[in-house]
């Protein structure tokens, strides 16, 4: 998963905004060190805490000179996907933790956060939301 960054040049050095995260912004004063910050940022703003309710909103194809691509952790980019599919599929967390077999909801809970689930864990998730793309985490 790929966000997009726009670059602001500035005499003291550089700063970007994510184009589809508002308020989601970084400075540094290289466009080395912006990069990294930008990645930072990224993935600070998007490993939201368990009892947050926030969806975010997907990329989209951005491009030009001033945008940078940032990817993001492929655990959070997991997470994000995880409960944007859920809800758009309309379920709770146990009614999915109950379609993986997992004996408790603490158990999936822990895949909304910042986590490395196993290949099995992986192929049980595709089988719940054929639509999980195990290559746009990966991006």
């Amino acid at each position: 998963m790929v966000y997009h960054f726009r670059v602001h040049e500035e005499d003291s050095g550089y700063w970007a905004e994510c184009v589809e995260l508002a308020g989601c912004v970084t400075e540094a004063e290289s466009l080395d060190e912006l990069t990294a910050n930008a990645e930072e940022a990224l993935n600070l703003y998007l490993d939201e805490p368990e009892t947050s309710s926030v969806t975010f909103p997907l990329p989209e194809a951005h491009s030009g000179p001033e945008i940078i691509d940032v990817p993001v952790d492929p655990g959070i980019a997991l997470s994000v996907l995880l409960r944007r599919y859920r809800e758009e599929h309309r379920y709770t967390q146990s009614e999915v933790a109950e379609k993986l077999g997992m004996s408790n909801i603490y158990s999936y809970q822990r895949l909304e956060r910042h986590s490395n689930p196993t290949l099995s864990t992986l192929r049980k998730l595709k089988a719940v939301f054929p639509d999980l793309s195990v290559d746009y985490i990966l991006q």
